[in-house]
């Protein structure tokens, strides 16, 4: 691979259609698309600072770089992308990717990022910003801390382990999500999602879980929860009591304790569920 280093990129395409190449302490300026339709490329220790940075590009590896403010929409419709070691202070980064590994990596300001993507991998990842992972699918993630609402909305088939998401409206409009060990603080959290599973999870939301077809809740803790499982069908473990419950359309709910329970019978049937209080 050819290395480019110490250089200081000011003008537009400045490595367009590249094949190859390695860049290593450079700054890519004012001048946009550098890297674009380009492939078997990597960057290192660079600055990225306007602009288009990595668009219509096959097989991409960013190592330690710093893409700056002005660098928004920095890599859409590329195949085969890794980032380890970055920092993204730019939004709207990453969509109609195919095959994400980002590692170790922060987005301070993540906002509508991960978007239309295809066989992610995220682990030891920040983000700070509205509508992550947007109608993404083929999703693994281990570590994430996450500070932004209308998280995870249209996603499909997504795997997350150890994570602290404080969100809103978070998993809306998705099918297959399992969330292992993890914290979850949203308002409105899973409305209108297919198979939602949380095992070993501990979840704090208004008038969460509701409209979604089979929740499963497996060994979890529910902190300042209520009027949930509105219009759900459920199979639900809570090792924990839970402020309320609304109309749940079916399944089986367990809990330590229930503050109050609602079930209207000009909404729901009530004998298609069945409560368990276990303390």
């Amino acid at each position: 691979m050819k290395e480019i280093r110490n250089k200081d990129f000011k003008e537009e395409r400045a490595l367009f259609m590249s094949s190859g190449v390695k860049a290593v302490s450079c700054s890519f300026d004012i001048g946009e698309s550098p890297f674009k339709e380009s492939e078997n490329i990597a960057a290192e220790n660079c600055n990225f600072i306007w602009r288009y940075p990595v668009w219509y590009c096959k097989n991409a590896v960013i190592d330690n770089c710093v893409f700056g403010e002005g660098s928004r929409a920095g890599m859409w419709y590329t195949d085969n992308l890794t980032l380890k070691n970055c920092r993204l202070d730019s939004p709207k980064n990453i969509r109609r990717c195919n095959g994400v590994v980002i590692e170790n990596t922060e987005f301070t300001n993540g906002v509508e990022t991960l978007w239309h993507c295809k066989n992610i991998s995220l682990k030891n990842v920040k983000s700070k910003g509205d509508y992550l992972l947007m109608n993404s699918e083929n999703v693994v993630v281990e570590n994430l801390k996450l500070d932004g609402k209308y998280s995870f909305d249209g996603v499909k088939n997504v795997e997350i382990r150890n994570s602290e998401l404080i969100t809103k409206d978070a998993f809306w409009n998705s099918e297959n999500v399992t969330v292992y060990d993890s914290y979850i603080f949203a308002e409105y959290l899973g409305w209108n999602s297919k198979n939602l599973t949380l095992v070993n999870c501990t979840v704090e939301s208004l008038q969460g879980l509701c409209y979604i077809e089979n929740l499963k809740m497996v060994n979890c803790k529910t902190v300042n929860t209520n009027l949930a499982f509105e219009y759900s069908t459920v199979d639900v473990e809570l090792t924990s009591g839970i402020d309320s419950i609304l109309n749940p359309s079916g399944g089986i709910i367990r809990a330590g304790s229930v503050g109050e329970l609602i079930l209207d019978k000009t909404k729901i049937d009530p004998d298609k569920t069945t409560v368990i209080i276990t303390e």
